[in-house]
């Protein structure tokens, strides 16, 4: 690899191999740990795509990860969600790390081919959150998770029968369950910076409906907020669903609805005039949203408020 090139690794014996590590016993699932591994650093940074999943707690391996324009040390006990087809980066630390621990686990989709949980992985967000918004463990929760790994580890090493693929799939999604809690925990723990989060949001939406902006770009997106949060999409939403039960998207439709009541019930703009002032392009789409939203139409709520 030279430069900035970014490398994709289509299979997990070829990440294996790109590592110098030993070949996979299985094809399809490969757990890596780094406490017993060593194996082929970077010399200069790098960028890869994998085609399969990468879960992974990590402590002091000598390496930046990076997403995006977000870097993380893993020097401390953290854990990453990694999908198929999203860019990271890997640049290896020059003070190497005598206590690295930890383990990686990959996983083809094709191992869950068949399984419900194939279709169902896509609910777990934080496979598209940001390196920032890593999961911190606890000691009691990591030692769940290695159990886990253990089990998982143990029915890759013995000899597969027609329940293989059924019992390493349930591990996984146990895996995954235990994943959501300890985020879900996160999320309560850390509630005074999510609140200061969420004050910053709710500026960004006041600011954004009382500027140029709403009637030249039409509604604050979701992923607006995000990139001036510095949290990715996923996260941000995940985090207002835990600490207020909506989503970003209710968020912003329940700030447009607070401004329209305002618009109708203090002015004699028109509905048409209102439309346009909140981003609309045609009055009758801020009609539908306002109906689905309060239950009544525009004139009907103007005329129950006088």
């Amino acid at each position: 690899m030279t430069g900035n090139s970014i490398h994709r690794v289509h299979t997990i014996a070829e990440f294996h191999k790109y590592k110098g590590l030993p070949a996979p016993r299985h094809p399809l699932i490969s757990i890596v740990n780094y406490g017993e591994t060593r194996c082929r650093e970077e010399n200069e940074p790098s960028s890869l795509v994998f085609d399969f999943y990468n879960i992974a707690v990590k402590r002091g391996i000598g390496a930046k990860y990076k997403y995006g324009q977000q870097q993380y040390d893993f020097d401390e006990g953290v854990m990453f969600f990694i999908g198929p087809n999203q860019v990271f980066g890997v640049e290896t630390s020059p003070q190497q790390q005598e206590q690295r621990s930890g383990w990686m686990l990959l996983i083809h989709p094709d191992l869950l081919w068949g399984t419900p949980l194939a279709t169902n992985i896509r609910k777990y967000n934080y496979f598209d959150y940001e390196v920032n918004e890593a999961l911190f463990l606890s000691d009691e929760e990591e030692r769940t998770l290695n159990s886990i790994i253990g089990n998982i580890r143990k029915e890759i090493n013995t000899n597969t029968d027609q329940f293989s693929q059924q019992i390493i799939v349930s591990l996984v999604e146990t895996l995954l369950n235990y994943s959501d809690r300890f985020y879900k925990r996160q999320f309560i723990t850390r509630k005074i910076s999510n609140h200061r989060i969420l004050d910053r949001m709710e500026k960004l939406l006041d600011d954004y409906f009382h500027s140029d902006e709403l009637t030249l770009q039409g509604l604050p997106t979701v992923q607006y907020l995000a990139e001036n949060l510095n949290l990715s999409p996923g996260y941000l939403s995940a985090l207002l669903k835990e600490l207020t039960g909506q989503t970003t998207q209710q968020h912003i439709h329940e700030k447009l609805i607070a401004e329209a009541k305002q618009k109708l019930s203090t002015t004699d703009l028109t509905v048409s005039e209102i439309a346009y002032a909140l981003g609309f392009g045609q009055s009758q789409s801020f009609s539908k949203l306002f109906k689905i939203k309060t239950k009544q139409s525009p004139l009907e709520f103007r005329q129950s408020f006088n």
